[in-house]
């Protein structure tokens, strides 16, 4: 993957920027219309920045499905903060939002086992006490082998 261009990176701010007021990925459409291109240069850029794992596409389409740690689908792991809800990925993502955001939050997660509801609060960069495990099924380096899976 080459380096990513400037009008690149400008897209890539663009769609976390949208993420963090929207709570969702803005569309081929949006995008182009706030650049002034075309869609099919928004496919394009949308195609570099997933070849360079910045973004995560649904397979075969140009539609965003992860911007990390966001998520575009209901998850299992809802991160309220700065007045939204926002869907991430998995449990590692569930602490990105508030990092991201540089705020406080309450998660809601489901145990995968049990199904178990659990709530948790960041609150000042910490989560505040909670008993559990998070079990990764694969190690870091395999997750983008099948990314949807872990």
């Amino acid at each position: 993957m080459s380096p990513l261009t400037a009008g690149d990176q400008a897209v890539r701010h663009f769609i976390y920027r949208h993420f963090v007021e929207h709570a969702r990925a803005p569309s081929k459409v949006e995008t182009a219309d706030h650049f002034g291109f075309e869609e099919k240069e928004a496919e394009r850029v949308y195609l570099r920045l997933h070849g360079g794992h910045f973004i995560f596409l649904n397979p075969g389409t140009t539609e965003i499905r992860m911007a990390h740690p966001f998520s575009c689908i209901a998850t299992a792991f809802r991160v309220r903060a700065n007045g939204q809800s926002y869907f991430a990925n998995c449990a590692w993502d569930m602490f990105g939002i508030p990092a991201a955001l540089g705020m406080d939050a309450e998660i809601e997660l489901h145990c995968a086992d049990c199904a178990q509801p659990y709530r948790l609060e960041i609150r000042n960069g910490r989560p505040a006490p909670l008993s559990g495990l998070v079990h990764f099924l694969l190690p870091f380096s395999d997750w983008y082998e099948d990314l949807i899976f872990t």
